[in-house]
């Protein structure tokens, strides 16, 4: 019994949120004044179940939920700058022009996930982050009456209860079981030239939680600490 104990607070202390920067060069970052305004796009949240077998459920209200608290501890995180959040009306978010931009950063935002963290390098994109939404972006400065626009996409897979079980036995074994697994990335978006200045990838330890309000403050810590603005 004490093996099993001594098991799970293992499972459960090991790892904490790490991040990843990438920052685009000095000459393409237009500074973000005291006055600048910031426009959160509402999360993009996917969340799912692992279960024992290995198998990937959606969880609809475990999306919501992490949705909600990114969104509030984003806007909570950017007055606590003294930055002025920008407005969007949700019932146009996918609509027109604004939805084809948010997409479009989806899409970008994948390709820097590709080529900028994964083994694979394009020759043009070696040194520091030069992406770009293209000078539509302007569309939505309109909308949202901002200066900057920041994204957030989480995804990832939660452990259920028999798959806890499960990797409770494996480890005693000593054999590896996975938990599940979260990842979030932010990227900043110039409005007015529609380039990408900031983008952080996060992996989400155990104690930063997006289904939780605790843990979804301490996920958007680690998120935002090196944000320029």
């Amino acid at each position: 019994m004490r093996a099993i104990w001594i098991t799970l607070i293992g499972l459960v202390l090991v790892g904490c949120t790490t991040t990843e920067t990438r920052l685009a060069s000095s000459a393409n970052i237009r500074p973000a004044s005291a006055a600048s305004r910031v426009l959160v796009v509402q999360p993009d949240v996917q969340l799912a179940e692992l279960t024992a077998a290995g198998l990937s459920a959606p969880r609809a209200d475990w999306g919501q939920a992490g949705r909600d608290n990114l969104n509030r501890d984003l806007q909570a995180a950017i007055v606590a700058r003294g930055r002025t959040i920008g407005q969007l009306n949700p019932d146009i978010l996918q609509a027109g022009r604004t939805g084809q931009l948010i997409r479009l950063h989806d899409l970008v935002g994948q390709s820097i996930l590709a080529f900028s963290y994964g083994d694979i390098r394009l020759p043009t994109k070696t040194g520091p982050l030069d992406w770009t939404l293209g000078e539509g972006a302007a569309t939505l400065a309109r909308s949202g009456d901002a200066d900057y626009a920041l994204f957030v996409t989480a995804n990832g897979t939660y452990a259920s209860t028999g798959r806890k079980m499960l990797t409770v036995g494996a480890a005693l074994l000593g054999v590896d079981v996975p938990l599940g697994r979260q990842q979030v990335f932010a990227s900043l978006v110039d409005l007015k030239t529609g380039r990408i200045v900031w983008f952080n990838l996060a992996v989400a330890g155990p104690s930063a939680d997006m289904r939780e309000t605790d843990g979804s403050r301490q996920l958007v810590k680690a998120l935002l600490k090196d944000a320029p603005f």
